[in-house]
């Protein structure tokens, strides 16, 4: 398969093909297949962080012993993890400057 150029917001959560206004937060360069993954990996960051959204208002329930809150964190590594592997060299660049990723894995 071909792989295509796509712009990535990891904030709003948009993969696109079309650079639009700040969506181009990070390019990658990915199949359809992969955009899918990448789709999906960014859906249970949201899912996770709607959980969480409703956890919060639970005040008897620590911050640090919240699930969906490594949910997330656990989610968020995968996916910044396809976009490092996809990604053109100022992606790389930019998420190795982040670090959010264990070295292991860059």
């Amino acid at each position: 398969m071909d792989k295509k150029k796509f712009y990535v917001n990891v904030g709003s959560r948009e993969i696109s093909q079309i650079p639009y206004d700040n969506n181009d937060q990070f390019v990658i360069y990915a199949t359809d297949d992969e955009v899918r993954i990448l789709r999906e990996k960014m859906d249970t960051m949201y899912n996770a962080d709607i959980r969480a959204f409703f956890r919060s208002h639970v005040p008897i329930k620590p911050y640090h012993e919240d699930d969906a809150n490594d949910d997330y964190d656990a989610d968020e590594t995968r996916a910044f993890q396809m976009l490092y592997e996809l990604g053109d060299e100022t992606t790389k660049q930019h998420i190795k400057e982040m670090d959010i990723l264990p070295d292991k894995h860059l």
